[in-house]
């Protein structure tokens, strides 16, 4: 069988982007597929897929490879004693509804939709992490439960239609709540599990049958990029998480936040 340099490299440029993305969802919180969906979304583009398939596969490939890396950042976050228990019985149940939902949804969304949805949040979550200081909305979270439960259902409905894990949402909310940062990163990693799951199998649901996907699709689940990408951002988002603990996040806040700006962009302009 002859040697395919072009196949060595996508492989790579899969490895490259679990890496990042593992240590993007334990330092800032942001959620790995912030960096997943645009990334293989264009990946997927060069291959020559149509954007409305590919913008679909992009979003539940990053939604599959998001269980482990938040299973993994939430154990290093937990051994921390950061995950707020608390708010996590308050939005679990909500929250993973909301993201059920966006995964039904995703069936009857297009795909110039779901890109839109990408690009303007992303934009905002840019702003917001270059601001000097994050915009503060009340001196603690809210105990309402009614107030809770729309809040967190809004965040893992639109999680799920980005392909992200909710830390991309949830971070500035609870910090605008003023909640710690630490906790606020540890806590979304968690609720990361509880918006992956619900979210990819509305995916894999939503694509079942297109006769367009690429082969070892399940779905708008791409199973050979979820087994590159899963193991990489599984073992990179503990270094991730440790790095958080050490290291003033300022200067790479704002390095991704004028990564985030150009990506959303270009997403909108696609």
């Amino acid at each position: 069988m002859p040697f395919d340099p072009v196949f060595l490299l996508v492989i790579a440029a899969l490895a490259a982007t679990g890496m990042v993305a593992g240590l993007l969802a334990g330092l800032l919180g942001v959620g790995g597929g912030i960096v997943i969906v645009p990334v293989f979304f264009w990946g997927l583009g060069i291959a020559g897929l149509i954007p409305d398939i590919a913008s679909h596969l992009a979003v539940g490939t990053s939604l599959a490879t998001i269980i482990p890396t938040s299973i993994s950042s939430m154990r290093a976050h937990h051994r921390k004693g950061n995950v707020d228990l608390i708010l996590l019985k308050r939005w679990g149940v909500t929250i993973f509804l909301g993201a059920a939902l966006g995964g039904i949804a995703a069936r009857f969304i297009p795909g110039e939709v779901l890109r839109s949805i990408f690009g303007v949040v992303a934009l905002l979550v840019a702003v917001n992490m270059a601001l000097p200081k994050q915009f503060t909305v009340a001196s603690a979270p809210p105990v309402s439960r009614w107030l809770n439960g729309i809040i967190s259902t809004i965040v893992g409905f639109l999680s799920s239609l980005m392909g992200i894990g909710g830390g991309t949402l949830s971070v500035p909310i609870l910090t605008s709540f003023s909640a710690p940062v630490h906790k606020a990163v540890a806590t979304a990693a968690a609720l990361g599990l509880l918006i992956a799951i619900p979210g990819t199998i509305g995916f894999i649901w939503a694509g079942w049958g297109h006769p367009d996907l690429p082969p070892l699709s399940l779905g708008y689940v791409s199973l050979p990029a979820v087994l590159v990408i899963a193991p990489f951002s599984f073992l990179f988002a503990p270094i991730g998480a440790r790095i958080a603990h050490a290291l003033n996040p300022r200067p790479l806040k704002l390095t991704f936040a004028l990564f985030l700006g150009i990506t959303a962009a270009r997403m909108l302009l696609v």
